[in-house]
């Protein structure tokens, strides 16, 4: 590695050198040392290194992994860099009354062929809008409006309790619906479901509540376009 390659900001510092190193890559440690090229090549370096020809004030640097911190596959999995965020979206052919005559949390059963029933939970605020859906496949989530505007046409909810418990946080979700108003699809409504999950949600997650939705908007697009 030539000392060109020292990050900007730091010097050619030993010390400082391998705290830069350390922390790219902790789990490691590291030998090096700044040796003349001429005589002092570390005899424990690979074969192929010997091709190059360093210069002057070359910096040798050879990294040994620490085996115990080698994480598993599992481990691996589950720490997978993902977004936390979902957005789909569907151009349904029916004009925005029609959409906008489903999204409310109460009516979600008369399109999404996923819920059971939906039925307001007693014992909450006036001021709160709390529904429990009941899923076919036997779980059961509470939501609790959010916001609402019939003016913009978009309704935001959250999830308080679920059965069976969920593996994440919270999700917060956003449904909008915008009148197509020129072009081949003038007359039409797009709409959009966003859901935005807590740092816990995993890939997983993600790719389920994406599937959902897509399936959940082309049973809205199917009841929304008899009426």
């Amino acid at each position: 590695m030539d000392t060109e390659s020292t990050p900007r900001g730091y010097s050619n510092h030993t010390s400082t050198y391998t705290n830069w190193i350390q922390n790219l890559h902790p789990g490691y440690y590291t030998y090096f040392g700044i040796q003349n090229p001429q005589t002092e090549r570390p005899h424990f370096l690979p074969a192929s290194i010997y091709d190059t020809q360093p210069t002057a004030g070359t910096i040798w640097i050879v990294s040994h992994h620490n085996q115990r911190t080698v994480p598993d596959e599992q481990t691996m999995s589950s720490t997978i860099p993902t977004s936390t965020s979902v957005v789909e979206s569907a151009v349904i052919r029916a004009p925005l009354s029609h959409v906008w005559h489903y999204i409310k949390l109460q009516d979600f059963p008369q399109f999404w062929s996923a819920l059971d029933k939906a039925e307001f939970v007693r014992g909450v605020s006036n001021d709160t809008d709390v529904v429990r859906w009941t899923f076919k496949d036997g779980s059961v989530l509470e939501v609790k409006q959010e916001e609402h505007s019939t003016i913009n046409h978009y309704i935001t909810y959250s999830v308080i309790t679920a059965q069976p418990d969920l593996p994440y946080s919270s999700v917060l979700s956003t449904i909008r619906c915008y009148p197509v108003t020129s072009g081949e699809l003038e007359g039409s409504t797009y709409v959009e479901w966003t859901g935005h999950f807590s740092s816990d949600a995993d890939a997983s997650v993600i790719q389920d509540a994406k599937f959902k939705r897509r399936d959940a908007l082309a049973d809205l697009a199917k009841v929304a376009t008899k009426k």
